[in-house]
């Protein structure tokens, strides 16, 4: 080996580097994998029989968006649109309104009037719900988004609308009386009083909301 090649050496002046296996070692090491293998036949089976039975994911498992609501049913989304803003896909679309006293969607001055999930650019990062200050956008376990046609894989925002519970008021309706945006946030409210109950009453008589919305005490506020 010339001086030369001592300082690069080339790969036929490795093939005669001294091998540390040994004998013993080149004999067992063309089945040591199958050690892995065997073992494995004595282990349970884990196949889920998806979707005869339920998917089993993790429970921060980022699923399907979810845009969340007060206790008496206000919207928690303002409209800020700084989850747009984080979204590295650009796969969020937000158009804020104003909210108005006869169309009062979320406490504060502004609601998401308009809000879209691309489902074909999202990745599932989860900036976006890091970004949220008011904790309006969550991630759910839901991941069945499949579809035959690309235009259902934009969700519109009474699809990504949390359920109404029991107990809650639908929107729009006026804040809880006495409190502000900022009583909401650090979750003074805890459901709908009577005066929200009789405005919807007065304003929307059919609402099915009305029938199991409880009106909690004031002094719980």
């Amino acid at each position: 080996m010339n001086p030369v090649s001592k300082r690069n050496p080339t790969r036929e002046d490795m093939r005669y580097e001294h091998d540390p296996k040994g004998p013993l070692g080149k004999l067992f090491s063309p089945w040591a994998g199958f050690g892995v293998t065997i073992s494995s036949f004595f282990r349970p089976t884990v196949t889920e029989q998806y979707p005869f039975e339920g998917p089993y994911v993790q429970p921060r498992f980022h699923g399907r968006h979810r845009l969340n609501r007060y206790a008496d049913g206000l919207e928690k989304c303002i409209g800020c649109e700084l989850c747009a803003w984080a979204c590295p896909a650009d796969a969020i679309l937000v158009e804020a309104a104003v909210n108005r006293p006869d169309a009062q969607y979320s406490p504060g001055e502004r609601y998401g009037r308009v809000y879209q999930v691309n489902y074909l650019r999202c990745i599932f990062c989860g900036y976006c719900i890091e970004a949220c200050p008011t904790r309006a956008l969550t991630m759910s376990n839901d991941f069945e988004l499949a579809e035959q046609h690309r235009d259902r894989l934009i969700y519109e925002k009474d699809q990504l609308l949390a359920p109404m519970q029991e107990g809650m008021l639908a929107a729009p309706h006026p804040m809880v009386e006495g409190t502000t945006d900022s009583d909401y946030y650090k979750g003074a409210v805890s459901g709908p009083t009577q005066a929200q109950i009789q405005w919807v009453e007065q304003k929307r008589p059919d609402d099915p909301t009305l029938k199991t919305a409880k009106a909690v005490k004031e002094e719980a506020l």
